[in-house]
């Protein structure tokens, strides 16, 4: 028997890609089953009108019923699609190729270290490991491989000794232990920084001397005249002049020789534990009437009474009574003059201790100088020998440097000046 597909009905359109084909899909069509189903059921009722006997006609209705329910399922059973596993997101090959670029562009030489060993990823790398690096490759690796901290290193490359500073990162991509090497070098910008230290040093010192030898070579010289001259009773008072101001002059030239000497050669911290309650409580006993004679106020503030400093104690009151008198000299115009000296921890830990006054603060511009030995933003040289021609500061720096802390200058928003000692 032949089937045609009745007139009116769209043919049955094939599988999509990717999808298998299954009985009762497209390719059973639904009606062919049903006429199966028909025929099906005509020859059971023909097999019960002619069975006599009711074990026959059980059998036969359950036969009708299971293939019945096959039928039904199978007409109905929507084609099951084996879909592929969706294809893995493509990778930004550009963007790749721009990251490659700036990693191999970097101003530092930058390893990585893994289970597979000591791979360049900078051009800087290559170059300092190739001809004309470094003198000793393996000295280099055994650095590098052996490096368990970040710190400053020295290399012996073909231009000589060179100092780098080493960053040492250790993360972990991927479920696998890498660490990141970085050199950063620092032999010419510490030469740059050294030369214009000199250069500043040496305008300083220049100045000082001449200061004191322009005066002495001048009275010199009127000295000498007055002895080649007749004897006048006169000669005897301006000689007497000349030589009392040789001798002032090589005092404050002696002065001068005798500060930078304590500049330069400050003992060595010996470091203990400072309980700074009781540190606050005496500097305020030595400072506190004084302001108060002037018609001022000096604060001193501690953030917790536990605190405590790991340093020299007197270096520290060293250095901060020089803040105080340097404090009580800027303000000493003022009808009325503040200071306030606080203790805290930062955010990160650390212990800053800040001395702040509501003078006319540091001229702009002199922010970098101030710290320099000799150099003094007052205009009058008389306040500058007064007050140790200009070394509080570079003491200061110098005492705080050597017991492990950093000072600053800051520019309060409230005006004046405050520096920060962090610890």
């Amino acid at each position: 028997m032949v089937y045609e597909r009745p007139q009116g009905r769209a043919a049955p359109s094939p599988p999509p890609a990717g999808v298998k084909k299954t009985w009762g899909g497209p390719a059973f069509p639904r009606e062919t089953l049903r006429l199966l189903l028909a025929a099906a059921c005509w020859l059971g009722a023909g097999a019960l009108a002619q069975a006599g006997q009711d074990s026959a006609r059980l059998l036969t209705g359950a036969a009708l019923l299971g293939l019945c329910g096959m039928g039904l399922t199978l007409s109905t059973r929507r084609p099951v699609q084996h879909l592929s596993e969706p294809p893995a997101p493509a990778v930004d090959a550009q963007r790749l190729s721009e990251l490659q670029a700036q990693l191999e562009h970097l101003p530092v030489a930058a390893w990585r270290l893994s289970e597979q060993g000591l791979q360049a990823l900078s051009n800087r790398a290559r170059r300092l490991s190739a001809p004309g690096g470094v003198r000793d490759k393996a000295a280099l690796q055994a650095l590098l491989l052996g490096a368990s901290n970040s710190g400053p290193v020295l290399l012996d490359t073909e231009r000589g000794s060179e100092r780098w500073q080493l960053q040492r990162q250790a993360l972990t991509l991927s479920g696998q232990i890498q660490t990141l090497l970085v050199l950063v070098p620092l032999e010419k910008e510490l030469e740059s920084e050294s030369l214009r230290a000199w250069q500043q040093l040496l305008q300083i010192l220049t100045h000082e001397i001449m200061n004191s030898l322009t005066p002495i070579k001048s009275l010199s010289q009127t000295a000498l005249m007055l002895l080649d001259e007749p004897a006048n009773p006169d000669h005897a008072g301006d000689m007497r002049t000349a030589l009392t101001g040789i001798a002032h002059r090589s005092e404050g030239l002696s002065s001068f020789v005798r500060n930078y000497r304590r500049v330069s050669q400050w003992p060595a911290a010996e470091m203990a534990p400072v309980d700074l309650q009781v540190f606050f409580q005496r500097l305020r006993q030595a400072t506190s009437p004084a302001w108060a004679a002037r018609g001022g106020q000096a604060l001193f503030e501690l953030a917790s009474p536990s605190l405590q400093l790991l340093a020299d104690e007197a270096q520290l009151e060293q250095a901060l009574l020089a803040l105080l008198q340097n404090a009580a000299q800027a303000t000493a115009g003022l009808a009325a003059p503040r200071l306030w000296v606080q203790a805290r921890l930062s955010r990160g830990g650390r212990l800053q201790i800040s001395v702040r006054d509501n003078g006319p603060g540091v001229p702009a511009g002199l922010e970098r100088q101030i710290f320099l030995p000799f150099f003094s933003a007052r205009v009058s040289a008389q306040e500058d020998e007064e007050c140790g021609q200009g070394i509080g500061l570079a003491v200061v720096r110098q005492l705080i440097h050597g017991m492990g802390g950093r000072v600053r200058h800051v520019r309060p928003l409230e005006g004046g000046a405050a520096f920060v000692l962090s610890f």
